[in-house]
């Protein structure tokens, strides 16, 4: 059942971040001629990150090192995947937001050293986010969705906990006074 969710999230991901980024590549001048879309809060422009979200870079291993990091994260991925029930719908969806969106960008590290392709420019004047792509939109909102989903489960464990917690003072306080 999770899979119905989880294989089609994933595949259109991939298959969107692959497209839109060809696209830039081939319409785009590189070097930050920024294209808007809306105005000046939304434009396109080519830039090409050799490091990680935010334009984090840590030398001339980076493209390796960030690689192998995105192995591993796939790894933990798949385990909360494998662990995740079928009514666990938010959290299998999360999983592979998170996954298409690491695959997405392991492939453009993988297919160039120049390094990942990011061409959507957000801002207000001078005042811009880092540019980004259709992975790291899906990275950042399976993240945040798996954060809330998490801390969902822990809010419920604890109050399970005190629930039995308070079962068990009330049984013993009546096993006591008999």
């Amino acid at each position: 059942m999770k899979a119905i969710i989880a294989v089609p999230v994933f595949l259109v991901v991939v298959i969107v971040d692959f497209i839109t980024k060809a696209v830039a590549v081939a319409t785009m001048v590189t070097a930050g001629a920024a294209r808007p879309v809306i105005g000046d809060w939304v434009r396109f422009a080519l830039v090409y990150n050799p490091g990680a979200a935010f334009g984090l870079h840590l030398g001339p291993y980076s493209r390796w090192l960030f690689m192998a990091l995105t192995v591993v994260a796939l790894f933990v991925l798949w385990r909360l995947y494998r662990s995740a029930t079928d009514d666990e719908v938010p959290k299998v969806l999360a999983v592979a937001l998170v996954a298409s969106g690491a695959v997405g960008n392991v492939i453009d590290r993988m297919r160039s050293e120049l390094g990942v392709v990011d061409f959507i420019d957000v801002g207000v004047g001078a005042h811009r986010w880092p540019t980004f792509n259709v992975a790291d939109m899906a990275v950042s909102t399976g993240a945040i969705l798996l954060a809330w989903v998490l801390w969902q489960e822990e809010r419920r464990a604890e109050a399970l906990q005190a629930q039995q917690q308070a079962e068990q003072k009330a049984s013993s306080s009546t096993t006591g006074a008999s």
